[in-house]
Formats: C-alpha cells, structure tokens, sequence
C-alpha cells in the first residue's frame, strides 16, 4: 500500500509516475526488493556509501522501502527491469532543502541512465515537492569522480565541502532556472 502524503511533507501528487524517453521512475514496491537488496548490499554500489549494509540491517531495510514516499524504483522502459533509485528527500539536514539521491546497479552505469532519471526526479522536485529553499541538493563524497560529474552533468554547482563519516563529502546544489 501506498501512503498519499500532505503537501506540506512531499507532494500532494504522491504517488506518482515519471516517464524519460529510457525510463519510468516509479514508487518502490515490495517485488523490487531483489534489486534494492543488491544496491543495498553490492560493495562497489556502497564503496562511498559507507559500504554495504549489515546482514542484521537488510531486514528493516526491506519493511520500510516499499510504498516509501519520494523513492523510485527506475525501471527500463521497454523490460521493466529496475536499474537503480532515486530518492527526493524533504527531511534534508540541509536547512530543510529537498535532496536527491541515487544508486544504480553495476550493470547499468555508464549509460546515462542515472543522468536521465536524476534530472527528471529534480524536475518533478521544483514542480510538486513544497520547499522554503529554492534549491535541490545532493551529497557526495569528493572521491566520487562519477558522481559529481553526474550532478554537475544536471546542472548542480558545488557549494560546499565537509568532512562526515570521516571522508571529506561535496555538497551540491541546483536552482530552477529563471523562465526566459
């Protein structure tokens, strides 16, 4: 089941569907779990995740990931396969910002699969996820090459760099383009 949430937590529009050309981001269900235990637990999907969660963990992990609002399952158009997911957080411990975040499995990196489903859930984010901020944000450690140049890729600049989880991270950020 899945929980329609108030306007004022995620979007009243919950749950809901994205479409890309490639894709279709859509809420995680619980027949995904085969493909969410393995982003949960690859070693090279967590290299800078803090590494692959623990055995004792993954069975909380599996209650709370089906139905949770603003988790998309991304899926392939054409077989329905789930690729990865992508997360729109409004509990942002970044000044009550919405965050996205994302992993996708191995297999589908380098692909842009990951660019395209990024943007389109910062798309859906601007139109129908209630923030005091103007702004998306997304978290990753320096050390992800491939990751900030996916942010950047979608249009996120650097604003900030931390030390957490004793590794130094990067915090990006993207504004709705003003209308032309």
């Amino acid at each position: 089941m899945i929980t329609r949430m108030s306007s004022s937590s995620l979007a009243a529009s919950w749950p809901c569907v994205l479409r890309t050309p490639r894709l279709a981001l859509r809420p995680a269900e619980a027949a995904d779990a085969p493909a969410f235990i393995r982003l949960w637990t690859d070693a090279e999907v967590r290299r800078y995740l803090g590494g692959p969660v623990a055995q004792d963990r993954l069975g909380a992990y599996r209650r709370h990931f089906a139905g949770r609002p603003g988790l998309f399952a991304v899926t392939a158009r054409d077989t329905a396969a789930v690729l990865g997911s992508v997360t729109i957080d409004t509990v942002s411990r970044f000044a009550g910002r919405r965050e996205v975040s994302y992993s996708f499995l191995p297999e589908h990196w380098g692909h842009g699969y990951a660019r395209e489903a990024v943007a389109a859930a910062i798309d859906w984010a601007f139109d129908h996820v209630p923030s005091q901020d103007p702004s998306v944000v997304a978290v990753t450690q320096e050390a992800n090459l491939r990751s900030r140049l996916l942010l950047e890729a979608v249009g996120m600049r650097l604003v900030e760099t931390f030390v957490e989880w004793d590794a130094p991270q990067t915090l990006y950020a993207v504004r709705r383009a003003a209308p032309a």
